[in-house]
């Protein structure tokens, strides 16, 4: 497989690091581009900090003004998951055209690209770990703490789902039986040159 990383240890990697983020969360590092599994690894902490901000963003108690500053967070945040879903399916594509593997046209493409099933994952990872803390609250009730489990139990099978599906799609792509296009996401509300509320209050000042 010309892919040099193995699906099973990336994905092991996204359970553990949530588990010593929340004990130590490190900055973050944009440099290391070379190294796929660390850019897995920083599209995760990016999800990893959304995680928190969104919960944030929801308490009924916080002034408007710091939920103001938690939304600001949330969009920078959400660019920065979006780059970087970009940015790990470019990177198998120039493993695959540097490993000239043989596509044409025709060659059948697949809905969901790598990246957005990684980013998937990720998102998988914090609801495994959050729901497994809920079961471990102790102030829970009974039936609480019996949803949680059942929540749990389909949480690791939609993982053990995912998880097969994108080997197979990462097989499929080595061998030419798919095709990987990288599809920007194009969002309008951060560019000030697209965004309408931006520009025109620019052109009134």
């Amino acid at each position: 497989m010309i892919f040099k990383f193995e699906v099973d240890k990336l994905l092991i990697k996204q359970l553990q690091e949530v588990e010593t983020w929340h004990r130590f969360l490190p900055e973050f590092d944009f440099s290391s581009v070379e190294d796929f599994p660390k850019l897995v690894s920083t599209q995760h902490q990016v999800n990893f900090e959304l995680w928190h901000q969104e919960d944030l963003a929801r308490d009924p108690d916080a002034l408007d003004s710091i939920i103001s500053n938690v939304k600001r967070v949330i969009d920078v945040l959400n660019q920065r998951r979006n780059d970087l879903i970009e940015q790990m399916d470019q990177f198998l594509l120039n493993i695959i055209n540097a490993e000239n593997v043989e596509i044409n046209a025709e060659t059948e493409m697949n809905s969901e690209t790598p990246g957005s099933m990684i980013d998937r994952l990720s998102i998988n990872a914090l609801k495994i770990y959050h729901m497994d803390e809920e079961i471990q609250r102790g102030e829970v009730t009974a039936e609480h703490r019996k949803k949680c489990k059942a929540k749990l139990s389909v949480l690791k099978e939609q993982r053990n789902d995912l998880e097969k599906c994108l080997a197979k799609l990462l097989v499929d792509l080595s061998r030419g039986e798919k095709r990987l296009k990288v599809y920007q996401q194009m969002k309008m509300y951060n560019d000030e040159s697209l965004n309408p509320v931006i520009y025109r209050k620019a052109k009134s000042s």
